[in-house]
């Protein structure tokens, strides 16, 4: 019946979009920068007649526009911050759909006043229900050890984003867990794409064009996932000459390549990365520093014709870490070293049907992880979890609105085994197959736009189906802005982490149960005004209900199981943020105050608490978060400034153990020694220390021939705040964040 009523919806959506396309005509196009071929976001492409702005629209994050319109004589513009603006002339008939692409040249002239804000689309305060878009200009901003930038510096920058500080690579948003968000690299689902080194991910910022952060209140054609979104586009190689970048620092090194294989058709971007610091700590930090994690991204990027584009893009990482390596009495280390590797390839193919004024976007890709701990000849935990991807976007214009459908299939393998100290051997394996359907409209009501939408989930061997709605709305006057948003979500696939660790960073991926899927219910509300050109205000309060969540079974043995025990949960917060942009000081304030709570439901509760429900604090529940960022330039320095504080996160304490023997016979308690067991104080009553650091970096350009090489300096943690990363609260041992650390960088580029 569901499959019936969206099948419906969709066939009355193209009926009458087909009606409106034989009264009108159609321009289109892709706009590109005609020096390297790049496909350029937020121009202004417009029509004009008799000197008059009739209609416009911005391009998207591939550089594609649309405008539908009345037949007749139009001149077409398209302007863009820093570049000369296109002109052409043109007489449209009735019914015709026509194709224009548009190469724009740099220049210095200036821009009319149909350039709003260089209609800028990203910014540390520039959010909309959940939304926020980040740029390879916003990364520059944040200080970093690296010379090159990388995405996950500024995502944690965010308000509302929890990561555990500078080593373990999680990230939770708004109180999701990071299972619980979806993250893809031109549309290929990435399940652990950040670094063990919290400053790296596998998005550097050469190879961004664009990420779109979802915090909450995403679209229909977002699905599976509870918590967020991180959209990661990529650039598609200079298309016209060759590139090279390399790096040299004491963190990370990398080798950059990109370049035309058919000059103004076919191109290709090669970024590889590998850390070095487990071989410079000792010598150049004074001290060991146990990581080691590379990261290797490809994309082959061509135009098939005037209105197709086909695309090939590969990543693979790995990363290894040692958290604590101090042994216990059996020469076991207490927590021994985590490994993970991702692998994930895709292909996408965008076309203009030339019959009708729709885009079409089709994906397969493939995508893996593979997650170790303990010895790599015999780890005492590992999970794999893998998947094979499909799904196609077909989008319809209609004047200043259009509609969105699509359909998506995804296979889905899941492989999790637990052994080790203290722990019974478990093996399972399991396989999903998961599809659907999504519906999504954009409408223009004058000042306001409203973006209704539906998603079909369907798990065909479990005979379950869910029906997914979701609103966006945003209304916009002058230097006001308001925008909400709400929706429903489910995910099928669960990450489980042993929480009773403060700061533990292995996965074990399962399924949820039959006939029972996590399900969320977010609702966003947020304002946003600009009350001079130079500074942009935001605040956004929002709610997350969560239910049916399932999370590991807790017991009295010191050891993980991926057993589940109920639970369900509230997300509430409030983020305000300021932003300040002015010559030559940039300044950005992020505030967030949140407040996380689950509540489990276990049998065993009761002998323990009195009660078969507890509610508790989960680990990932920092109430108050701020970040200050300052970037200026003095004398031909480029100097970055961060501050962070995170007030502290909660974690279990212990009363103390004992050994428990079952007495199922005769036995000598001075030589059974017995299962050890544990004794917890009431979950995650305990408050870690607050964490906060400042960093530094100073960078400066020269010009050596040919080549740009560029000098940074940073100095990460510069007043050596001793910061917790890890506590084992079965043997109280302690990790560190890390020190001080001074570093200098080197990159050398020829563009």
């Amino acid at each position: 019946m569901a499959f019936r009523r969206l099948g419906l919806l969709l066939l009355l959506s193209w009926m009458g979009a087909a009606l409106g396309w034989a009264q009108t005509a159609t321009i289109r196009g892709f706009v590109t920068d005609a020096n390297d071929g790049e496909a350029l976001q937020g121009v202004n492409v417009i029509l004009e007649q008799n000197g008059r702005l009739i209609t416009g629209k911005p391009t998207d994050r591939d550089g594609f526009y649309a405008i539908r319109i009345s037949p007749g004589a139009y001149v077409l513009k398209a302007s863009f911050l820093g570049y000369t603006t296109f002109t052409d002339s043109l007489d449209l008939k009735r019914g015709e759909i026509r194709s224009v692409n548009i190469a724009l040249v740099v220049g210095e002239e200036e821009l009319d006043e149909v350039m709003v804000e260089g209609e800028r689309t990203s910014g540390a305060a520039r959010v909309t229900a959940g939304q926020q878009s980040v740029r390879p200009a916003d990364i520059e901003l944040v200080a970093a050890p690296d010379v090159s930038g990388d995405l996950v510096t500024y995502l944690s920058t965010i308000p509302g984003v929890v990561s555990v500080g500078d080593q373990g690579g999680q990230l939770f948003i708004r109180g999701g867990e990071p299972s619980q968000n979806l993250v893809l690299i031109d549309g290929i689902p990435i399940y652990q794409p950040f670094h063990v080194l919290g400053f790296y991910s596998a998005f550097p910022a050469e190879i961004l064009s664009r990420a779109d952060v979802y915090a909450g209140g995403f679209g229909s054609r977002y699905g599976g996932r509870l918590s967020s979104v991180i959209d990661v586009a990529t650039r598609t190689g200079n298309k016209f000459k060759e590139e090279t970048a390399f790096t040299f620092a004491p963190f990370v090194s990398s080798a950059h390549l990109e370049g035309p294989i058919l000059p103004d058709i076919v191109s290709y971007l090669v970024h590889v990365r590998h850390a070095v610091v487990e071989q410079v700590a000792e010598p150049v930090l004074g001290q060991d520093l146990p990581y080691n994690f590379s990261d290797v991204f490809f994309k082959l990027h061509g135009r098939l014709s005037k209105n197709s584009q086909l695309s090939l893009t590969g990543l693979w990482t790995y990363d290894r870490g040692t958290l604590n390596d101090k042994l216990t009495e059996a020469d076991e280390p207490l927590n021994a070293e985590v490994r993970w590797r991702n692998q994930g390839i895709g292909v996408r193919y965008l076309v203009l049907p030339k019959s009708a004024p729709l885009i079409a976007d089709v994906r397969v890709s493939a995508s893996r992880l593979k997650t170790e701990l303990g010895p790599s000849e015999v780890p005492r935990r590992s999970s794999t979890v893998g998947a094979i991807n499909s799904n196609a976007l077909i989008t319809y214009l209609l004047g200043e609105s259009e509609v969105s459908w699509g359909f998506f299939i995804r296979t889905i393998e899941v492989n999790t085994k637990i052994d080790g100290l203290f722990d019974n051997e478990f093996t399972r394996t399991e396989y999903l197959t998961e599809s659907g359907a999504f519906l999504e409209a954009d409408v223009a009501l004058g000042p306001l736009r409203v973006r209704p939408g539906l998603r079909l989930q369907s798990y065909p061997i479990e005979d379950e189906t869910y029906l997914e709605p979701r609103l966006r709305v945003v209304w916009t006057q002058g230097i006001h802005e308001l925008s909400g948003a709400f929706g429903v979500y489910h995910q099928k696939i669960i990450g489980l982490n042993d929480r009773r660790d403060a700061a533990s960073i292995f996965t074990a991926w399962t399924t949820s149960p039959l006939g029972v899927q996590p399900t969320a219910q977010h609702g966003i509300l947020g304002y946003r005004i600009n009350p001079a050109p130079w500074l942009e205000l935001s605040a956004e309060g929002y709610y997350k209900w969560l239910d049916d969540l399932y999370v590991a079974e807790w017991t009295s043995l010191p050891r993980f199981t991926t057993r589940l025990q109920e639970a369900t949960g509230r997300a509430v917060g409030v983020d305000l943020r300021a932003e300040l942009r002015t010559e030559p000081l940039y300044l950005a304030v992020n505030y967030g105050l949140g407040s996380v709570e689950y509540e489990a439901k276990q049998r065993q509760l009761a002998a323990w608490y009195g009660a078969e429900r507890l509610p508790y604090r989960p680990a990932h529940d920092r109430r108050h978060q701020l970040n200050v960022i300052a970037s200026t330039h003095v004398r031909g320095f480029g100097v970055n400034v961060r501050w962070q504080f995170g007030s502290g996160l909660p974690y279990n304490r212990v009363y103390g153990f004992d050994g428990f023997v079952l007495m199922d016979g005769v036995k000598d308690a001075f030589d059974e020694g017995g299962q050890p067991r544990v004794f917890y104080e009431r979950p995650f009553n305990g408050v870690l220390p607050t964490y906060h650091r400042l960093d530094l970096s100073v960078d400066r350009s020269f010009e050596v021939g040919v080549w740009t090489l560029t000098v940074q300096g940073s100095i990460i943690n510069v007043y050596d705040r001793s910061n917790l990363f890890y506590l084992d609260i079965f043997t109280g041992e302690e990790v560190r964040q890390l020190p001080i650390l001074p570093s200098l960088g080197l990159k050398l580029e020829n563009r």
